[in-house]
């Protein structure tokens, strides 16, 4: 008798449909819970106000803010602008912002309120003022900063000292809450491998993408369609590629509610990312055997830095993404699976005084029908994710890996004698799920808060469902 190999088509599989499935993390012990908004009531002493969050006007200089040391004023838009810094020695020049950058006061909590200009934001910068600044040369990632020292006069304007600070320090105890969306538009990609290609929507009535391809407004969009590590040995058919896409809809969520009385750092705090993630994607062939940890291959860095502007202060948030792709597998399964997932994400770190940071990770995914063939025996895991970072001011405050897979296992047979008789037997397993991890970094303390003393494990998030199971013959 001698073995032959067979491919078994899965039955059954056009027609399922997987019922949507949610996850989020645990909060730690005793702390509030980290998916609830910051609460942000008034202060005791009534000064504080509610500043609006939004997304600052593209197009138009945004102008610095300037907290000024003396205390006669609020933090304010001003007149003023961040030249040029030179990182390694904290020098900045700071200049007249181009005329019709305006300046106002903040916001206060009674929509329409007027805003009228102030004599402080025509002021030079003294010793002990703090400047907020949208991206500046030699800053590319904003710059929050306290002046250390006057160093004096430049033909291109004041030449000033220093030195890193905190946004307790441009926010003091006034209030926010927000949710910004990321335009698809400001967003760079580098791609990191041939096949992948770029597209997004925004305004109506425009598509973009390949082949026509509409995409809702706010997505950005990337397709890949690569080969991958072919198992040593297999068929010319059974070449390993992946395609499909991934498409997102980010948006930046910043919450801040200060300490009344001038008491040091916020009451609470919160910074994060969350969206909509979709994605279409295919595995088939043969992949070659991983050995150790599964091999990844990237595929595209997208970068943004949004600016959203928090009253009269212009945060600058940085956000990186790196997209993947991920095989691991034993080198003897062939497979031809499809899989369509939709779902939202939510990634982050809340603060609440005396209870410190706590991570917060969610997630609710749905899968559609999925198409699947295997043949011969072993397994196979593929996953089409993304890194994620989100931080202030170039410094990361929040990393994640989302991961969305399909687990395969096969243990089929094939026989034939030689009176012409074939019989096949085994058993077939396949499985969708994701994966969902990060962690909290050390920098989230440009808020003000305590700095804590190492990472914070946003917690693993698992969720697997079966697809599809059967056995073949006897």
């Amino acid at each position: 008798m001698r073995t032959l190999a067979r491919r078994v088509l899965i039955p059954g599989l056009t027609a399922l449909a997987l019922a949507a499935t949610g996850c989020s993390s645990t909060p730690h012990a005793g702390a509030a819970d980290p998916a609830a908004p910051v609460t942000l009531g008034p202060s005791a002493d009534g000064t504080s106000q509610q500043l609006d969050v939004a997304a600052a006007p593209q197009g138009t200089p945004t102008p610095a803010a300037v907290a000024r040391a003396d205390g006669k004023g609020r933090t304010e838009k001003s007149t003023l602008k961040v030249a040029s810094y030179d990182k390694a020695s904290g020098r900045a020049v700071i200049a007249k912002a181009p005329q019709g950058s305006g300046s106002s006061p903040a916001p206060g909590k009674s929509p329409g309120k007027a805003p009228s200009a102030s004599p402080e934001a025509d002021k030079p910068v003294a010793v002990g003022d703090v400047i907020a600044s949208a991206p500046a040369p030699g800053a590319p990632a904003g710059l929050l900063a306290k002046v250390t020292e006057v160093v004096g006069k430049t033909d291109k304007g004041t030449e000033v000292k220093t030195a890193s600070t905190t946004l307790a320090a441009v926010l003091g105890d006034d209030k926010a809450d927000g949710k910004v969306p990321v335009d698809p538009s400001a967003v760079t990609v580098e791609p990191l491998m041939k096949g992948v290609t770029f597209s997004w929507a925004k305004g109506q009535g425009l598509t973009f993408g390949p082949e026509g391809a509409k995409l809702p407004l706010g997505n950005l969009r990337l397709d890949v369609n690569a080969a991958v590590d072919t198992a040593p040995g297999a068929p010319a058919s059974a070449g390993a590629s992946v395609s499909g896409f991934v498409q997102l809809a980010p948006q930046v969520e910043f919450a801040y509610d200060g300490s009344p009385g001038g008491a040091p750092g916020p009451r609470g705090a919160f910074l994060g990312m969350s969206g909509d993630w979709s994605s279409q994607w295919k595995l088939q062939g043969r992949a070659a055997a991983s050995t150790g940890a599964p091999k990844r291959i990237p595929f595209a860095k997208l970068h943004s830095s949004p600016v959203i502007q928090v009253g009269p202060v212009p945060v600058v948030v940085n956000l990186d993404l790196t997209c993947y792709i991920q095989v691991e597998a034993d080198g003897s399964v062939t497979l031809e699976v499809q899989q369509d997932v939709k779902g939202d994400f939510k990634i982050g770190g809340s603060y609440a005084a005396g209870k410190g940071w706590t991570p917060v990770s969610a997630s609710n995914v749905q899968s559609t029908p999925v198409r699947a063939g295997v043949t011969a025996a072993g397994r196979v895991k593929g996953a089409l994710g993304a890194e994620a970072s989100v931080g202030l001011y170039g410094a990361v405050g929040v990393t994640a890996d989302f991961a969305p897979y399909l687990r395969g296992e096969a243990d089929l047979k094939a026989a034939a004698s030689s009176d012409g008789k074939a019989s096949v037997s085994g058993a077939w397993a396949l499985y969708g799920g994701f994966d969902l991890s990060g962690n909290l970094q050390l920098q989230l303390s440009l808020f003000g808060t305590p700095l804590f003393e190492r990472r914070i494990p946003l917690g693993t998030l698992n969720r697997e469902w079966a697809l599809s199971t059967g056995h073949v013959g006897r």
